[in-house]
């Protein structure tokens, strides 16, 4: 069968009809440029108005007509204001101009180069095992496939890694367990670059993994007054996604406002106490002494070293601080006393409380206990045969919120298990520093990290968790040692002015006043020069007075007892005068206790004993009350006495509690423990001395 031949018309137009598509399509392009300004202004306002549509409709049907009336106001003022009309157009075509532009020609600009696209494809390749099943018909991951489909967007660093990606995974894939994420991350990680600390950010419900790189937080921030209120404490500062505040800090001769950790204590406090644990030179020590400097500002620090390097030498002797101790001894000692400060405070508000009072003062004002390295004390215990120090902390950690005190322990991961149990269950907030692994990290947060750990870091930089709250990478502001040579000049004063003033000299206290006590050397009186604070005493039924006075002699089996307590401060060598002139041999006895205490204190004043020790330094002073046999001592600060006042004994400065002397019976004082320096303890005890020789 032969070809039929074309019509003439098709077989001869087909060049005519070429040059008609050439002249349509050029036209066409024609038409567009010069269009192209109007289409892109149609489309910036058909943007603008489906977002204000989008806008009115979030908008709360209440809040509608006072955002109309406002929109109406601003209207109607745009309308009289001269030439208001013509800018209000000028500026609404150049937001729609700017809004409907071109963005392919961005997004060309941004296209991956070669060496991107060769790790894009290479990442998309090493996750088809995971995203993929072969019962899958249509697989979002297969080898030989297109990543652009997997991937959504992403950006580059100027090395060519990837800093950002948005990776789509199929909804079969198990995200809701935790082995299956963390293995997708760990290759994320691998591929993308080592070296870096990612965020990972899983979205299950629209099956979505972004990926970031994090940049490193600074490092620079020195200690320095933060503005805070009491009973909150920095950590340190972290991402500004990590928490929705900032504060105010001078940063290199500047300000700027970084996104600080926040831990807050006190008796409302959920995290009372803090566990911070990491390596050697992570920064666990710049976190104490940081705490410990922000601490002063409200309350009294009560410092224990287990190291015994000196690292808080610089708090020795300053106002507010307590105590710091580096031997066993003074560590042990320190802790018990803690420990009935704690009850104290816990009695006297209760005390209060039942009486329709307000708490005392002296319990509201904030006690920390810090221990760096306990463990050591721990095995130096176990090693002499005597008591972990951290068997102490149990009342402290315990009740310490209801008392508004405060404990924090760090310690490194090799002595964790050393920590005691009451240790690891009441601190709530913990804080992990310097590299470590994620198993490391669980098992003292609780939780995985929320990025990935690196194994460069810089010291004071980490994570941390108030309780079941989220983990939050943490830096410590920079508060080194400032008596440490290796110290910047910069950072050494930063420090040295947050420290209080020492309290050395001759007549000053080594530790903090207590609110509504007078601060100073006590003026020398007699012991008969009293002022009086008359308080009733209870009496049992087996003749024995509570309260804080004890009955001594035959006077406390009387049925109803009501005696006036009186105090004043009086010192040592005026006590054992007057008992002198009263022709008792109390002052013999008194001298004879004190001295061996003073000689001892005198030849440990470089060590433990002079650093404030609650439960050094005590002047036994007698009491004698006339009658026949009836004479003894009270031991400063001992449970048969007035409870002490939440300061420990420095020093010879002792104030006592004298009762009216009844007919017949001698003045009773009762020693109360009061702060001095460990010399006025060495000659307080030679003017009883000589006070004792001069009545014998």
């Amino acid at each position: 069968m032969s070809r039929r031949a074309l019509p003439r018309m098709l077989s001869n137009g087909s060049a005519q009809f070429a040059r008609g598509r050439e002249l349509a399509r050029s036209a066409a392009h024609a038409a567009g440029d010069v269009l192209h300004p109007l289409l892109v202004i149609t489309h910036g306002l058909r943007r603008l108005a489906a977002a204000g549509r989008r806008k009115w409709a979030a908008t709360p049907k209440d809040r509608r007509g006072p955002l109309l009336f406002l929109v109406s106001s601003l209207l109607l003022v745009v309308a009289l204001i001269p030439y208001g009309p013509l800018l209000t157009g000028v500026v609404l075509l150049a937001a729609a101009a700017w809004t409907g532009r071109d963005r392919a020609t961005r997004s060309a600009a941004n296209a991956p180069g070669a060496p991107q696209l060769k790790r894009l494809t290479s990442l998309y390749e090493a996750l088809v095992p995971y995203f993929s099943v072969p019962e899958d018909p249509s697989p979002l991951y297969a080898h030989g496939g297109e990543w652009n489909k997997a991937f959504g967007s992403y950006e580059f660093d100027e090395a060519g890694r990837i800093s950002r990606l948005e990776i789509r995974y199929p909804a079969y894939f198990t995200d809701g367990e935790a082995a299956s994420r963390a293995r997708i991350e760990h290759l994320v990680h691998a591929k993308s670059g080592r070296g870096r600390e990612y965020r990972f950010d899983w979205d299950e419900e629209g099956n979505q993994l972004t990926v970031s790189v994090l940049p490193p937080l600074p490092t620079h921030i020195a200690a320095q007054r933060f503005v805070t209120t009491p009973g909150e404490t920095v950590l340190g500062f972290t991402d500004p996604t990590g928490v929705p505040r900032t504060l105010p800090v001078a940063d290199g001769g500047g300000q700027r406002d970084v996104p600080p950790v926040v831990w807050r204590t006190g008796i409302r406090s959920t995290e009372p106490h803090l566990l911070a644990v990491g390596q050697p030179g992570s920064g666990t020590t710049t976190l104490l002494r940081s705490i410990a400097l922000q601490a002063l500002q409200h309350g009294d620090v009560l410092i224990v070293e287990g190291s015994g390097t000196g690292e808080y030498a610089c708090l020795t002797g300053r106002r507010g601080v307590l105590a710091v101790e580096c031997g066993l001894a003074g560590a042990s000692a320190s802790l018990e006393w803690a420990a009935h400060e704690t009850e104290r405070r816990l009695i006297a508000a209760n005390r209060a409380r039942q009486a329709g009072q307000p708490a005392p003062a002296d319990t509201k004002r904030p006690l920390w206990v810090l221990l760096d390295r306990p463990s050591i004390l721990g095995h130096l215990a176990a090693a002499d045969g005597h008591r972990d120090p951290q068997s102490l902390l149990q009342v402290p950690l315990r009740h310490g919120r209801a008392a508004n005190v405060t404990v924090v322990v760090a310690d490194q991961f090799d002595s964790l298990d050393a920590l005691s149990d009451a240790v690891r269950q009441h601190t709530r907030a913990r804080v992990v520093l310097g590299p470590a692994t994620p198993e490391q990290i669980e098992s003292v947060l609780g939780v995985p990290p929320h990025t990935t750990p690196t194994t460069d870091m810089a010291p004071g930089r980490g994570y941390a968790r108030l309780g079941a709250g989220p983990v939050h990478r943490l830096q410590v502001p920079a508060t080194p040692d400032p008596y440490d040579d290796a110290t910047s000049e910069s950072h050494r004063k930063a420090v040295m002015q947050l420290l209080p003033e020492r309290m050395g000299a001759a007549g000053d206290r080594t530790g903090a006043a207590v609110p509504g006590t007078a601060v100073g050397e006590p003026e020398p009186v007699g012991a008969r020069a009293v002022v009086t604070e008359a308080l009733p005493l209870v009496e049992t039924a087996a003749g024995e007075r509570t309260g804080d006075a004890v009955p001594v002699g035959a006077s406390a089996t009387a049925t109803q007892v009501r005696e006036a307590r009186v105090e004043a401060p009086v010192e040592v060598g005026a006590v054992a005068a007057a008992a002198a002139a009263t022709g008792t041999d109390a002052a013999g006895r008194a001298a004879e206790e004190a001295v061996p205490v003073a000689t001892a204190a005198a030849q440990g004043g470089a060590g433990e004993t002079a650093t404030g020790n609650p439960g050094a330094h005590r002047a036994l002073v007698a009491r004698d009350t006339g009658h026949s046999g009836a004479s003894g001592s009270a031991v400063a600060g001992s449970s048969t006495g007035a409870p002490v006042t939440g300061r420990p004994v420095s020093g010879s400065q002792v104030s006592h509690r004298a009762s009216p002397e009844p007919a017949g019976e001698s003045a009773v004082a009762e020693p109360v423990v009061a702060d001095s320096t460990v010399a006025d303890s060495a000659v307080a005890a030679a003017h009883v001395a000589e006070a004792a020789a001069a009545e014998r």
